[in-house]
């Protein structure tokens, strides 16, 4: 079953400043104090996540890419531990950290670059979940100041 009504994450590259806000908003928003910056940086230091962006940046042109929870979505294919799973009623990708090995098929797999090793973190894949447990905005486009990140 094929979801295509799923809502995306995308960037508008001639209004983002480089600021780098939607990577903090991730972060904390995934992190054990998800509604408080300064604690998730601060106390949060060696369990902090990465963020489920990758930040391109060569000036003059700057954005944020996000997992783009494909159709066909290779990195589930290539799971060999049916970690990383597409919900067939949203379609969002997720990976279960606690199904991951870090072999990094998925990474390999990916067409866009967009999911990261978590090398502090149990070495296991990290990337976007479209914050599917946290609310209906993802919090990259909600932190933008300057409305560079849609979700539609």
């Amino acid at each position: 079953m094929s979801v295509t009504n799923i809502k995306k994450v995308y960037a508008k590259e001639e209004y983002c400043v480089g600021c780098r806000l939607c990577e903090v908003h991730c972060i904390t928003v995934h992190s054990r104090y998800p509604s408080d910056v300064i604690k998730a940086y601060k106390l949060d230091q060696e369990r902090r996540p990465l963020p489920g962006i990758v930040f391109e940046e060569k000036r003059p042109v700057s954005f944020a890419l996000q997992c783009r929870h494909c159709d066909a979505s290779p990195c589930t294919k290539a799971c060999i531990t049916g970690a990383m799973r597409k919900d067939p009623e949203t379609g969002i990708v997720t990976n279960d950290i606690s199904r991951c090995v870090g072999c990094w098929s998925c990474i390999m797999a990916c067409p866009f670059g967009v999911i990261s090793r978590d090398e502090r973190n149990k070495k296991v894949a990290s990337k976007c979940d479209l914050c599917s447990k946290t609310g209906d905005i993802p919090a990259c486009v909600k932190g933008c100041p300057n409305g560079a990140l849609i979700y539609e």
